[in-house]
């Protein structure tokens, strides 16, 4: 489920009242009380009152939206349906049903419980997902969700005994995965042709770092298809730096190669097994 234009439509006593529970200290929630009702300045130098909401890039705004789903949402949640567990981040959430019929009472309390609040339900990202697997074979609509970068399907795994089966599984996400892509474009390696090798390496590994802990913990193989993107712009950059391997991408590939035979570390995801197939 997602809420809404959550950040926009905050309520603002209510917000009030979720801070209260944890402090008493008054230039604190005057501090707040403010803040939340300060006006927006436009281009133009005009003043428009915010009745509502609080700025989603504020850097308090994620601490007082919390305060206020506590409250809205996870402890209504443990009152109201105890038998079902749930996940939630900001105004994403993701709650465990046992069956339809329990879903679809679980949606309509929500749904009225976050009326209430003042805030509504995402149309279209807020729907019940059958978790499909070899114990689930029923035939549903939506048999994926998207959560936190990852994308929740059925997927082929392997058991102990080297038997293939149907379990639902994360993965890094399509949208996720364009991202990397996208971020790896932006970094127009190519045009780094006056750095060395090293150089490179010490730019990109804390980032390519950062993705393999995060995307790579589930089902590492789809993250790994995403990082080869990196060794084909690597590649590219080698083309660009010496002359002898202008145009000829295979050449350019297999001395790469060779570096990460040589040197496996020098790189984050060619210490993880994500090297260039020529030379290696």
């Amino acid at each position: 489920m997602d809420i809404k234009a959550f950040f926009d439509t905050l309520d603002h006593d209510l917000v009030e009242r979720a801070v209260a529970h944890h402090t008493d200290v008054p230039w604190l929630r005057l501090y707040i009380s403010r803040w939340l009702r300060a006006p927006v300045q436009m281009l133009d130098g005009t003043l428009e009152p915010r009745t509502r909401g609080t700025p989603q890039g504020g850097v308090i705004s994620p601490l007082l939206a919390n305060f206020f789903l506590h409250y809205a949402f996870d402890v209504w949640m443990r009152r109201t349906f105890p038998q079902c567990p749930f996940e939630r981040y900001a105004d994403d959430a993701v709650v465990h049903c046992h069956n339809q019929a329990e879903a679809q009472a679980a949606v309509e309390a929500i749904r009225d419980r976050f009326a209430q609040c003042h805030l509504e339900l995402h149309p279209i990202k807020t729907r019940i997902v059958y978790c499909k697997d070899d114990g689930r074979p029923g035939e549903y609509d939506n048999v994926e969700f998207d959560f936190l970068g990852y994308t929740f399907q059925p997927r082929l795994a392997k058991n102990r005994w080297g038997k293939y089966f149907v379990s639902f599984l994360p993965a890094i996400s399509t949208k996720a995965a364009k991202m990397i892509r996208r971020t790896i474009r932006e970094w127009r390696v190519t045009t780094w042709s006056n750095h060395r090798l090293e150089d490179l390496a010490q730019l990109v590994n804390p980032v390519v770092r950062g993705w393999m802990n995060y995307y790579g913990r589930f089902y590492r193989s789809r993250c790994v298809q995403v990082l080869r993107h990196l060794d084909e712009a690597l590649a590219a950059w080698v083309r660009r730096k010496f002359k002898r391997f202008r145009r000829r991408e295979r050449a350019s590939v297999h001395w790469l190669g060779c570096i990460a035979r040589r040197e496996p570390t020098l790189f984050v995801h060619w210490q993880l097994g994500i090297r260039p197939a020529a030379g290696v």
